[in-house]
């Protein structure tokens, strides 16, 4: 972080300090919300959830190096106090990004966020200092905590936009303008809350609404592959970028094509030259993701040939997303499991499947072990039905329905579409689905494991890894 002292910190959210007998002393470390992660000179925020309030939690965040608490009530140790602690971190945030020389580049859509940043980040950090968040902090809170690690030697600073409403996505742009803004897609993800697809363009749109105008140099990056990504070009003042492997796209993919083992690969087009790819990362949908990449730095100056080769080289930086792992017996666990919604399982079956071909040449089958998409609505019936009729359709080798009413429900489309017998089978929890796996796993086998955040899927892959069950951190 930029090294701010606590009265400026004070004069910045409208707070006012508390027990603090020097207003000039600097935080020179990060923003943290959780007191394990506390650092010597790090500013903790202190919020109150709904199991735990982070104020009980003051004097020991103190005690480990933190310079002062960002409350919302005096905590006997220094504290900067204040009426709202999420707006405070905004303010602040917008404070410090307004001081940096950094390019902010923005990002949102249905699916592919996370990975998208990802690969931004690891093509940007070859050509300057770059900061990105862990995982997907991509809201109110953890935004601003992502853009706070800024300091003044960043050159880049990537942040990932998430909405569960209209206006969300123009609340967070407000905190950090970004100079340029991509839009992934729009899918299906949350569609329960947002009440349709057009609802979710509206609100991934106001991304692009918020960027410069073109002359003062702002870049909309859009997926001309997705006609409602596509209509958001008549909704910004920047100046417009498609991506995508349509003709119109100005950076685009040819000679699209899967690995044996499942990469993608295929041929890279831009306004400056070409070049071959080749992934480390599974499934052809990481084809977009990658072109979402490489129109982002090449607007920043970065060669093609020098995009390629990051593109070729990059691996994923956050858990539990397409981590494909071969166990010592020749079972590989291909653990999806942070999350899921209809555009992201189809893509995982679709890699599943590219990988089927050389798990069957070697005596393997393919198992997909699908858990609940959240939110969905009206549509849950109709979008769980239908993967695991895809799941059909791909000859994925046996599916797993794990949970309740929605799992049953792609059980139910797989035996309409055919899978009857020992094709697919629908069991009750994540235990039952990891005994049932290790009677029949066999050398060979490739397991895809996916389900929506709150399933908590990924214990069955951590399991037949043997691992010990990792449990999210709750922010204390």
């Amino acid at each position: 972080m930029i090294a701010l002292s606590l009265s400026e910190i004070a004069d910045i959210t409208g707070g006012r300090t508390y027990d603090i007998p020097d207003p000039d002393v600097q935080v020179t470390g990060s923003v943290v919300y959780d007191s394990r992660q506390v650092e010597p000179g790090s500013l903790f925020a202190a919020f109150t959830g709904e199991n735990v309030d982070g104020h009980d939690y003051a004097e020991g965040a103190v005690a480990a190096g933190a310079v002062a608490v960002l409350a919302t009530r005096p905590v006997g140790v220094p504290a900067v106090v204040v009426p709202d602690v999420t707006a405070a971190l905004g303010a602040l945030a917008r404070s410090v990004v307004e001081r940096l020389g950094a390019t902010v580049v923005a990002l949102t859509g249905s699916a592919g966020k996370t990975s998208t940043k990802d690969l931004i980040a690891q093509l940007l950090q070859r050509v300057g200092p770059t900061v990105w968040p862990a995982g997907n902090l991509n809201n109110e809170i953890g935004l601003p905590v992502t853009a706070l690690r800024a300091t003044e030697e960043t050159r880049h600073l990537v942040l990932e936009m998430g909405a569960r409403g209209v206006g969300h996505i123009r609340y967070l742009a407000q905190l950090t303008p970004p100079r340029i803004g991509l839009v992934l897609n729009v899918g299906s993800a949350h569609i329960g809350e947002f009440g349709g697809r057009e609802q979710i363009a509206l609100a991934k749109g106001e991304l692009v609404e918020s960027l410069p105008s073109a002359e003062r140099g702002g870049v909309a990056v859009l997926n001309a592959d997705d006609p409602l990504v596509k209509a958001m070009a008549s909704r910004t003042e920047a100046r417009v970028v498609f991506f995508g492997e349509s003709a119109e796209a100005s950076v685009r993919a040819e000679n699209v094509r899967l690995t044996p083992a499942g990469q993608p690969a295929f041929r890279l087009h831009t306004p400056t030259g070409c070049s071959d790819v080749t992934m480390r990362l599974y499934g052809e949908h990481h084809v977009s993701n990658a072109l979402a990449a490489a129109a982002v730095a090449h607007e920043l100056g970065m060669p093609v040939h020098e995009i390629a080769a990051a593109l070729s080289e990059a691996g994923s930086l956050s858990r539990w997303r397409m981590e494909v792992t071969e166990r010592p017996d020749g079972v590989t666990i291909v653990n999806d499991a942070y999350n899921a919604n209809p555009e992201s399982m189809r893509a995982a079956l679709r890699a599943l499947a590219a990988m089927g071909e050389a798990a069957r040449a070697r005596g393997g089958r393919t198992w997909a072990v699908l858990g609940l998409m959240a939110e969905l609505g009206d549509e849950a019936l109709a979008e769980h039905d239908a993967v695991g009729r895809l799941a059909v359709r791909l000859n994925v080798g046996k599916l797993v329905a794990v949970g309740g009413r929605e799992a049953s429900w792609l059980q139910l489309g797989a035996y309409n579409e055919g899978s009857w017998g020992e094709e697919s089978v629908h069991v009750s929890d994540a235990q039952a689905a990891i005994d049932l796996l290790r009677s029949e796993l066999r050398p060979g086998d490739v397991v895809l494991v996916k389900a929506s955040r709150s399933v908590g899927l990924e214990r069955v892959a951590q399991a037949l890894l043997g691992n010990t069950t990792e449990g999210e951190v709750a922010g204390r």
